[in-house]
């Protein structure tokens, strides 16, 4: 599977059956290109989506007949709670080595497929029933018109699941880290941008901690249904 990596995807509709990761009009500039090989195995994404995983499950029902857009979805460790509960997930992130992880994992194979896209700047050509993202909306710059995005995404009826950092002093992330755009998010300012953007059934819940360096940092999943 790796050998797919930087074809081009000439349109969306390739087999769930064929893995793999091609780019769409995607940029070039992978941030996490030195991070993808260990990230399996470090503590706080593996707590995180172990915990986020759990709470998705506990409170969006899944379908097998159900489309899914995983938006940020790193190497897959989101997919491996949903894909076994759906028809298909398509996998979005702007990091090739990201990708190239997930498309590796034999487990994901058959339902799960890697997009190197940027959906602000190309949408996917068909729309999704359900958005879920783990720690991913901190690193876009502009939050409102991401959320329109996932909007413009979903089917009517469509459902939306988000996981992020409470607000935070900045101390997660190593100092200068790049693209960082957020320190966390403040519930009620985003259920109110969620609001804004045509979301109902918004609901907060804490999904998991996050201790580090005597600090605690409490991480976030919202559901929404878009009207």
């Amino acid at each position: 599977m790796h050998d797919a990596v930087g074809l081009e995807l000439k349109d969306c509709e390739s087999t769930a059956d064929d893995v793999r990761v091609g780019d769409y009009n995607a940029p070039m500039n992978d941030l996490f290109q030195h991070k993808a090989g260990d990230w399996d195995s470090r503590p706080a994404p593996v707590q995180i989506s172990a915990g986020v995983g759990r709470a998705l499950l506990e409170r969006v029902a899944l379908h097998d007949d159900m489309t899914v857009m995983d938006f940020g979805a790193g190497t897959g460790l989101i997919c491996a709670h949903v894909a076994p509960h759906v028809g298909r997930v398509y996998a979005v992130d702007l990091s090739a080595a990201m990708l190239e992880r997930l498309a590796a994992k034999p487990e994901l194979q058959g339902k799960v497929e890697p997009m190197h896209i940027d959906i602000l700047a190309t949408p996917l050509p068909h729309k999704v029933d359900l958005i879920v993202s783990a720690m991913a909306m901190h690193h876009v710059e502009d939050t409102g018109r991401l959320l329109k995005a996932f909007a413009e995404h979903l089917a009517p009826g469509g459902k939306l699941a988000l996981a992020d950092l409470d607000s935070e002093d900045g101390t997660f992330h190593p100092p200068d880290t790049e693209g960082v755009y957020h320190f966390g998010f403040d519930r009620d300012a985003l259920g109110a941008q969620l609001r804004a953007h045509g979301f109902s059934d918004i609901d907060f819940t804490t999904a998991v901690e996050v201790d580090r360096d005597q600090k605690r940092y409490p991480v976030f999943l919202v559901t929404a249904t878009r009207a």
